[in-house]
């Protein structure tokens, strides 16, 4: 499990007190770190502004990402993220590091959890939504963009390079690492990158097209160690949740 329930605190309002700097963003491709299976520290940059940490209870405990829907208000994460004794009072924080929140912090209003994962904690369904409130008259999307979300049927990114970026539990600024994916089973994926503990769960895997197809979770909540990670892989069952969650 990549979510521990507490993780090291963020002073929420510190982070507040920082203000947002809001600035426009294109949708723009990934610039991956290179070799591949190395992981480092994510420059700052338009891209990665779009991923951020969740925050609870004054503690940041999981990643989430920016996805690009018509209400221009939505995050994807994992579902273990969204889940549990109090899920609420959530809060995401975009490109945050060290203390700061460049780009504010946006309190979550709705999440979306598949059925599979409400009934029964199905590692196949290990992947959620949920909407962020307007700041100033402006959605998130206006700030730091969305990138695009690829599911559904017949839609696996398994033997191609993607990038995973994320917030681990020890560090106060993202990590990101690019490997090729490979199967785990018939709707599972699995990547090696060293490095990616606690607070990681909910990391977009985006490829090399800046597209989110995959969501650190999944089996043992995203993997037992930290140099294996895995997710879902994003099928009719995302495909579905996600259209719930643009339609409102």
């Amino acid at each position: 499990m990549k979510c521990p329930a507490r993780l090291p605190l963020l002073v929420v309002v510190a982070l507040l007190a920082t203000g947002s700097v809001p600035v426009a963003v294109a949708h723009g491709r990934v610039r991956a770190p290179e070799p591949l299976g190395v992981t480092t520290t994510a420059p700052v940059s338009a891209e990665n502004a779009r991923v951020g940490v969740l925050v609870r209870g004054g503690a940041h405990y999981c990643t989430a990402s920016v996805v690009h829907s018509e209400g221009r208000d939505l995050i994807v994460t994992a579902a273990h993220c969204l889940t549990g004794s109090g899920s609420g009072g959530i809060e995401f924080v975009p490109g945050y590091r060290d203390g700061r929140a460049p780009y504010g912090v946006w309190a979550v209003t709705r999440t979306y959890v598949g059925d599979g994962w409400k009934g029964r904690q199905d590692e196949d369904s290990d992947v959620a939504f949920a909407r962020v409130g307007s700041r100033g008259g402006e959605d998130i999307e206006d700030v730091v963009g969305g990138n695009s979300l690829v599911a559904g049927r017949g839609v696996s990114p398994v033997g191609r390079a993607v990038t995973v970026v994320g917030y681990p539990k020890a560090r106060e600024v993202p990590v990101w690492c690019t490997n090729l994916s490979t199967a785990y089973g018939d709707s599972q994926q699995r990547i090696e990158c060293p490095g990616y503990t606690g607070g990681t769960s909910g990391s977009p895997w985006i490829d090399a097209r800046g597209r989110v197809v995959g969501v650190l979770g999944g089996f043992q909540q995203g993997g037992a160690t930290d140099d294996v990670s895995y997710s879902v892989v994003l099928g009719g069952e995302a495909a579905a949740l996600y259209g719930e969650a643009t339609s409102g």
